[in-house]
């Protein structure tokens, strides 16, 4: 497979690269990884770390199309190749492309990836990195700026596709691009589940991780939890309730059992109460636009309806809505339903299976020869 990865500056895509470079070589199936950013510099010796998007545009193109020439030569006969590159930039030329569509055609992509994460967590690298100002608000603006790039490249080389993957639980996201340049074959799976109506609910929160872990096992997962700045939003909400300017904030904590611990190995972020209050109606915004291109770019979605306490089916609006929206678009649809609650015909007359438990779902899944090649992770 070839690759582009894009994702706006602060991602820190080339350590993500790293990894994903690393476990393929322990797997025996290398990918070439070439970061279009470390060539220029290399053409510009000149010029300082952090510095190159200060330079004029006529010179950083110029730079960019000498390094991107170098990658097509090189890479022409790998046969696992993923280019870290960018889809625009927004700095203090305003918003330009960091792309031509001639070197991306003679590249030949088969797959566009654009990586994303908790927008907190890349306004926090991206000021580690760089002398700028941005706000959150400019990040927000940014990265719908890069998505949609990247998406209209995909859309100008016939037989490419595109994905939107996340970065957020970084133990397994490496390994999930693995899978995506390396196993294009695997089915794509998106997992459902609720999450605003189990907060301060431990046990049922284990029995989603739980669920979404086992489908991280065997397919390829587009997981809504990955990137989870709804929970930045409710902690700006309470501080705000509080009358504290500021607050303390940990990304992840609710993101699954690699979240988790991504959220304890991390230090807490102090965050402006209104900056973020003020980035309300755009994480809702995206919440909403992500969610469902992560369907649209699934072969399946899998949903968990738990039980809640009192009996009651943990079937919230934004489940009911992906369930919908999954059918409407040809998806195959899958619900794993806990309640002793019989489910509505408006969830068994979409889908194509109805299971009472993760493992009779897995276990059907098995028998339909859906796994494909699971030998990573240990198995």
């Amino acid at each position: 497979m070839r690759v582009i990865l894009t994702g706006q500056v602060g991602m820190d895509k080339k350590d993500f690269l790293d990894e994903v470079a690393q476990f393929a070589g322990q797997q025996g199936e290398p990918i070439q990884i070439f970061n279009i950013g470390d060539q220029m510099y290399a053409e510009a010796s000149d010029i300082k770390p952090g510095r190159i998007l200060d330079l004029p545009l006529s010179r950083l193109n110029s730079l960019r199309r000498a390094a991107f020439k170098d990658t097509i030569a090189e890479s022409k006969d790998q046969p696992n190749v993923i280019v870290n590159t960018h889809a625009t930039f927004r700095w203090r030329h305003g918003l330009f492309s960091a792309f031509d569509f001639d070197q991306i055609k003679a590249f030949k992509p088969d797959l566009f990836v654009c990586l994303v994460d908790n927008i907190e967590v890349v306004h926090q690298r991206l000021h580690k990195e760089h002398v700028v100002d941005a706000t959150l608000k400019d990040l927000m603006v940014w990265r719908e700026e890069e998505i949609l790039a990247t998406e209209l490249m995909s859309q100008a080389v016939p037989g490419s596709d595109f994905v939107i993957l996340s970065r957020g639980r970084y133990e397994s996201m490496h390994k999930t691009m693995f899978r995506l340049t390396t196993r294009p074959e695997m089915i794509k799976v998106y997992p459902s589940f609720p999450m605003s109506h189990v907060v301060g609910m431990p046990d049922v929160q284990a029995e989603i991780d739980k669920f979404r872990e086992i489908l991280a096992e065997h397919f390829i997962t587009f997981d809504p939890g990955d990137v989870d700045e709804k929970l930045l939003l409710d902690n700006a909400v309470d501080a705000a309730k509080a009358g504290e300017d500021f607050f303390e904030h940990k990304p992840y904590a609710l993101g699954g059992e690699a979240g988790t611990k991504a959220a304890a190995g991390a230090k807490a972020i102090t965050m402006k109460t209104r900056e973020v209050l003020d980035i309300a109606g755009d994480i809702d915004g995206q919440i909403y636009m992500r969610d469902f291109k992560l369907i649209d770019q699934s072969d399946m979605i899998v949903s968990l309806v738990p039980e809640l306490p009192g009996g009651i089916p943990g079937l919230s609006s934004g489940v009911e809505r992906e369930l919908q929206h999954a059918f409407e678009h040809g998806k195959d649809v899958y619900v794993v339903w806990k309640p002793e609650k019989n489910p509505s015909p408006f969830i068994t007359e979409t889908a194509n299976g109805v299971f009472k438990s993760v493992d009779e779902a897995i276990e059907f899944f098995e028998k339909k020869g859906m796994f494909g090649q699971t030998n990573l992770f240990g198995h």
